[in-house]
């Protein structure tokens, strides 16, 4: 089974993810793309990369969101839907698979198919797609799963998109001595097996992707997506803090009580307002010759 996630997390980050996200990577692909393209979005969970690179694309485009949890994609699409409505963009329901956003620019329409993408690219409709794009995945799939996706765009000549792969370790202001002890424990989490078939890419996932496209012709593009979540971003950093120290402490068994120390130091700074994170990510772009 792959890993999961909630969608109150996927909600809480999504305003760093679009944020942090590369806008010059995305003009680059909407460039290569046909005039309404097909977009495969892997790992949808939430709909939030669908979100903002629909802006990105300005134009009519069809999306099929593609995701193992049947309640993240009915709540991509309730959040899809109210988004739009936000915007004064009507959306309708001409079935009950489809969702269509009617932008000004052109209409999106919207899909979803569940399926487990550690089988990827089995089971994925490549033959009508344009481009297949992701958003945090990368780092948690393997190697064999990346070599895989490669073999399989490069046959139809799809353009890849990878955003928000994690490139290095969370840096906290102001520094702790617990954070080594965190970092290094939280690095050998993000390599466990997360149900990909084999150990997780982690921070080597942008040089994966390089090495695997650039395998088969593509030209491969990068720009640095940091996360900053700064002192005045209370919730986003107990989230990000929690989940470290919990992923961190099942390896770091013998440091119980320095994590300790740096779980109280880190919930008095975050009170206080005093607690800044950078996280590192970079954002990757596989384009095939000719694109």
């Amino acid at each position: 089974m792959t890993e999961s996630f909630d969608g109150d997390w996927l909600e809480l980050r999504e305003p760093f993810d679009a944020m942090a996200r590369d806008m010059g990577l995305a003009a680059q692909l909407s460039a290569a793309l046909p005039a309404r393209p097909r977009i495969l979005d892997l790992g949808a969970g939430t709909a939030s990369l669908t979100r903002w690179l629909g802006h990105a694309i300005g134009r009519a485009q069809a999306w099929t969101l593609v995701d193992a949890d049947p309640e993240l994609i009915t709540r991509a699409f309730d959040t899809l839907a109210e988004r739009a409505d936000l915007i004064g963009w009507a959306s309708s329901f001409p079935n009950k698979r489809t969702l269509l956003i009617h932008a000004p620019h052109g209409a999106w329409r919207i899909e979803a198919l569940l399926t487990n993408l550690a089988l990827a690219p089995h089971g994925l409709p490549l033959q009508q797609t344009d481009a297949v794009v992701c958003s945090a995945l990368c780092d948690l799939v393997s190697e064999d799963w990346i070599t895989r996706m490669a073999k399989a765009c490069a046959a139809r000549r799809i353009p890849f998109y990878a955003a928000l792969n994690t490139s290095a370790p969370a840096r906290f202001s102001p520094p702790h001595r617990g954070d080594a002890f965190v970092r290094r424990g939280f690095m050998r989490d993000q390599l466990r097996d997360k149900g990909f078939g084999g150990r997780a890419l982690g921070d080597a996932a942008p040089a994966a992707i390089a090495r695997a496209f650039g395998a088969h012709g593509y030209t491969v593009h990068s720009a640095t997506s940091p996360w900053r979540i700064g002192r005045l971003d209370g919730e986003m950093a107990e989230a990000l803090s929690s989940g470290m120290l919990q992923a961190a402490a099942k390896h770091e068994r013998a440091a119980v009580r320095v994590l300790d120390a740096w779980a109280e130091a880190r919930a008095d700074q975050i009170e206080a307002t005093r607690l800044s994170i950078l996280v590192p990510h970079r954002d990757v772009l596989a384009l095939p010759p000719g694109a």
